[in-house]
């Protein structure tokens, strides 16, 4: 069973910039689609970017896209979200998740972390 451990949270000014990283083990790494998702205070879970097995191929969110960027590493079973000019809207707690497919619902999503919390000061 994969287990999934994000860590980067933290808190940051407006315009700043911070780095999340989702850690993956017990699976077959490369062979996952792997998601970001965000929760804000008082809002439902919604779609941030996700990736293809290879790391080649990435969507993402328009709130977003131009921000953040997801990459990965399936030599080191990490995956990344680079987050630059960060607005207090991306205020929320980050999830990443796994998938057989590329996918924008969460219901597509098999294994999910904890979390970690992002907080952006204006």
């Amino acid at each position: 069973q994969v287990q999934l451990v994000e860590s980067g949270g933290g808190l940051v000014q407006a315009g700043g910039s911070l780095r999340l990283s989702c850690a993956a083990s017990g699976g077959t790494f490369s062979s996952y689609a792997m998601g970001w998702f965000r929760q804000a205070p008082g809002k439902e879970r919604e779609f941030v970017g996700t990736i293809d097995g290879s790391g080649r191929n990435t969507y993402y969110a328009d709130s977003v896209k131009g921000r953040f960027t997801i990459s990965r590493d399936n030599a080191k079973n990490t995956m990344y979200l680079q987050m630059n000019s960060l607005i207090p809207e991306d205020t929320a707690v980050y999830f990443c998740a796994t998938s057989r497919v590329v996918s924008v619902s969460d219901h597509g999503y098999d294994y999910w972390g904890q979390g970690t919390q992002v907080l952006v000061s204006s």
